[in-house]
């Protein structure tokens, strides 16, 4: 009796723990929710949200904030910066690399270079998105943006750390950057056509220039624009069905790529369902499905699915992703089957903004700061997910051996 007591008492004991174990896991991190408990951080965690950082700071595994206080965000806010460029700045202080306080007094070589989000949004020049680490004597560690002249702000403490998911450090001033604190684009100024040529997208942009559908879209990012765009393999492979639609059908086509409000890729991931687009009107619903694909995310036509695999530019308002078809209306292509011409471009790569007119062919590449930033993501998310394995193996493992001895 006392044998099936320890059993029991025992089992019920791991129950509870696999309990918490599946919901750490499923819930992950939060950061609004974390510095929700920090009031001296209440300024960061405001602009983290304002800026959307926060919902692409969720969806990461494997990161460290660099928060700032509200004297610190207050010498920051004093720049008068637009709010295009106070992203930039802050993404700047999300290292896409964990680093605890211990770690943090522990780099190798006392030194070290680590890619920020800034540097994945393509509009870093060369390596200005990195961040220097630097050990200091006296247990002092410093930081600094790659193009700064020194080191000019300091590790202060610990705010939270969720061992090799999130960390979140405070430092003493924000990181100076020329490039992060460069003016961004207003709106009204950003050429989506000139956008699309230089990231792979010069086909479909071919297709937009002439076309009446053109000033909807430009009319439209002021308010809130989302963009997917096909690659050009994507577009020769549907040229011969495009040549056969009337000119009002074309029009229909290449507004059906467009939504009429600003959807970051956390915002797609976490809004599944139709979606309306710039084509829609009246009893033409010209509408798709968004859905979620492990990690990817889809577009549903009920003609043909399309995938992102990119981001060509994202600055509130104004987004545009890559993706690997064309998204064919079922309004127009009704019982139309996918076929192997419409197959997406090759292996899915994250774009980046380009500069003007002419594209070259290596143009079309991606640059290799948001390249490198996305298999880091891709790294992150195996390893959280071999961990999480492990921890459920070592668990059953534990049940089965300790069941055996009682």
């Amino acid at each position: 009796m006392e044998k099936q007591g320890r059993v029991f008492f025992f089992s019920l004991t791991v129950t509870v723990l696999l309990f918490s174990l599946l919901s750490s896991t499923a819930n992950g991190h939060n950061i609004t929710r974390i510095l929700a408990s920090h009031p001296s951080l209440s300024t960061f965690n405001h602009y983290l949200t304002l800026t959307h950082l926060a919902a692409e700071i969720n969806r990461r595994q494997t990161i460290t904030v660099l928060a700032l206080d509200n004297s610190a965000m207050s010498s920051l806010l004093d720049k008068h910066l637009s709010i295009g460029t106070l992203k930039n700045v802050l993404s700047l202080h999300v290292l896409v690399d964990y680093f605890g306080a211990k770690k943090l007094h522990q780099i190798t070589n006392g030194t070290t270079l680590v890619s920020s989000m800034f540097q994945a949004t393509g509009t870093a020049a060369g390596t200005a998105g990195y961040v220097n680490i630097t050990n200091l004597k006296g247990g002092k560690v410093g930081f600094a943006s790659e193009d700064n002249d020194g080191l000019h702000s300091f590790y202060v403490k610990s705010v939270q750390e969720i061992p090799y998911n999130i960390s979140i450090l405070e430092i003493s001033s924000a990181l100076s950057s020329a490039e992060a604190e460069a003016p961004t684009a207003a709106p009204s100024q950003i050429n989506i056509i000139n956008i699309m040529s230089k990231q792979g997208c010069k086909s479909f942009a071919d297709l937009l220039r002439p076309s009446k559908a053109l000033p909807t879209f430009q009319d439209s990012v002021d308010g809130g624009l989302t963009v997917f765009c096909p690659t050009d393999t994507a577009v020769s492979g549907f040229m011969p069905k495009y040549k056969n639609l009337t000119d009002a059908q074309k029009i229909s086509v290449l507004l059906y790529h467009g939504v009429p409000v600003y959807q970051s890729l956390q915002m797609l991931k976490s809004n599944n369902g139709v979606m309306n687009t710039l084509a829609t009107e009246g009893a033409n619903k010209f509408d798709f499905t968004v859905q979620n694909d492990g990690e990817d995310v889809k577009l549903e036509t009920k003609v043909d699915t399309a995938s992102i695999v990119g981001t060509l530019i994202d600055q509130d308002p104004f987004v545009a992703y890559k993706i690997s078809k064309v998204l064919m209306p079922r309004e127009l292509f009704k019982g139309i089957q996918e076929e192997e011409s419409d197959a997406p471009a090759e292996s899915p790569k994250a774009s980046k903004k380009g500069k003007k007119k002419k594209a070259s062919p290596a143009a079309d590449a991606p640059a290799d700061g948001p390249e490198s930033d996305s298999e880091d993501q891709k790294a992150a998310d195996d390893n959280a997910a071999d961990s999480n394995a492990a921890r459920f193996g070592m668990l059953f493992f534990s049940l089965i051996i300790a069941n055996l001895v009682l």
